[in-house]
């Protein structure tokens, strides 16, 4: 059986003639979309649509009511696709993508923006954008509608469609393609909180505290990754620390003499049962070890996650805050990044995700909040917004609460001299399916450390 599309007659002679079919006012239509592939095979690891929309209109358009779709067909009316991002002048960060169906097999990725102006007469410059299989086979593209292996220097291409608002400004979707997209989420609406939320002052006696697992925390003590192979994860190195003069923290410590057994690091952990809503924490940051000679590279960390059960694990889910006094990775630091995760596997390293990173020194206290709705995870570092991350990277199943502390493998400073670096958490606040404000997460912790409430816990085990 043929897997082309069929495009009806009117259209069919409109594109052999190479001209654009658009609709909307005059202005709208002054969008024009350039396209080229840097995957030309008629078969292919992954699809490479690189985009750039030019707006040739005489006023700034607001990117997050541009749609941009390119047409594809599926191998198979069960085969599932993942979108990715490799790079963007307007950064990966703010650029989305799903997936759509028109028939079982005739589908379409659907690029869409968190934020941004198209300025008149502007351009958004190079999009590479990818797309695969979930299963990671190989695909086959020389059936896809918005295929050209011929264009691989930026041309005009009236067979990726383009809308605005709704409507279509810019090329000929196939058959049953020009319906208008799905319109931008809308904000969540704040509930009253009753979806539950829990709270934590972290008033433990120490890491042994039988109230750690009655409120569903865990003190990790078993081997493993992340961080240096072979290093220890004590109990120990959590502890329970008066700051401020009067409330204690949870203190992670992680520690080293440049050696694999003299390694130790940290991590504290709540049970899986988070999804949506809003996770806050106040952290402190350290830049330089509290003994001991500097240079390490080590990771301090906030973060929600999902266990990886297999190589590309479509459930797995990640959400980090991670900071790098030391930089690491190949960067220089301080920098603080935010990653969200769609998936990922060990060996070959791949990696699929979007991440938004800043250097500077976040060294002392900050507020951290990470709002999980609408499609979108939005990161706060003391109520500025730092990053928006969405699309397919928007996380699908329950996570856990996780903080640690640990030192990246290969990182280590050329030193026998024995050093160790602390993180301290003041407090941890989760609003289940509530879109919650970062000022109003401090005020809602205030009132709970006025009332000399130490822990609430109404999110129901999932």
């Amino acid at each position: 059986m043929s897997r082309k599309i069929v495009i009806g007659g009117l259209l069919s002679l409109l594109l052999v003639a190479g001209l654009a079919v658009v609709t909307g006012t005059a202005s709208a239509a002054s969008l024009r979309l350039k396209y080229k592939t840097s995957a030309t095979g008629g078969t292919a690891d992954q699809v490479e649509p690189w985009f750039n929309l030019y707006n040739d209109s005489g006023s700034a358009v607001a990117l997050s009511g541009v749609k941009i779709r390119y047409y594809f067909t599926a191998d198979n009316a069960a085969q599932q696709y993942r979108f990715a991002c490799s790079w963007a002048v307007v950064s990966c960060s703010t650029i989305t993508g799903t997936f759509g169906n028109i028939t079982d097999t005739s589908r379409y990725l659907e690029v869409g923006y968190t934020s941004g102006t198209l300025a008149s007469g502007g351009s958004t410059s190079d999009m590479q954008l990818r797309f695969y299989r979930a299963d990671w086979q190989t695909i086959n593209q020389s059936d896809d509608y918005s295929f050209n292996p011929a264009l691989t220097t930026y041309t005009d291409w009236s067979k990726v469609a383009v809308f605005l608002n709704g409507a279509l400004v810019w090329g000929a979707p196939p058959t049953g393609g020009g319906v208008s997209p799905s319109p931008t989420p809308s904000p969540t609406p704040t509930s009253t909180g009753n979806a539950g939320v829990v709270f934590d002052d972290f008033a433990y006696t120490n890491s042994s505290d039988p109230a750690i697992s009655a409120h569903h925390w865990t003190v990790r003590t078993n081997s493993g990754g992340p961080g240096v192979p072979g290093a220890s994860w004590p109990a120990s190195n959590v502890s329970f620390p008066v700051v401020g003069g009067t409330n204690k923290a949870m203190q992670l410590r992680a520690a080293t003499d440049g050696s694999a057994g003299g390694t130790s690091q940290a991590e504290f952990l709540h049970q899986r049962k988070f999804l949506e809503g809003t996770y806050a924490a106040r952290v402190k940051f350290a830049d330089t070890p509290t003994t001991g000679p500097d240079g390490d590279n080590l990771v301090e960390t906030f973060f929600t996650i999902t266990p990886l059960a297999f190589d590309m694990d479509p459930n797995y889910s990640e959400q980090d805050f991670e900071y790098l006094p030391n930089g690491g990775w190949g960067v220089q630091g301080p920098i603080m990044y935010t990653t969200t995760w769609e998936t990922y596997q060990n060996e070959p390293w791949n990696a699929v995700n979007v991440h938004t990173e800043r250097v500077q020194s976040y060294n002392g206290w900050h507020d951290l909040v990470l709002q999980v709705a609408n499609g979108e995870c939005k990161y706060y570092i003391d109520g500025e917004l730092f990053a928006t991350h969405g699309g397919i990277y928007y996380p699908e199943t329950v996570q856990s609460v996780n903080f640690n502390l640990w030192f990246i493998s290969g990182g280590l400073a050329g030193s026998a001299t024995p050093r160790e670096y602390v993180e301290q958490v003041d407090w941890f606040y989760h609003a289940k399916n509530e879109v919650v404000a970062p000022a109003t997460v401090t005020s809602r912790v205030n009132a709970y450390r006025t009332a000399g409430t130490s822990w609430v816990d109404t999110v129901p085990a999932t």
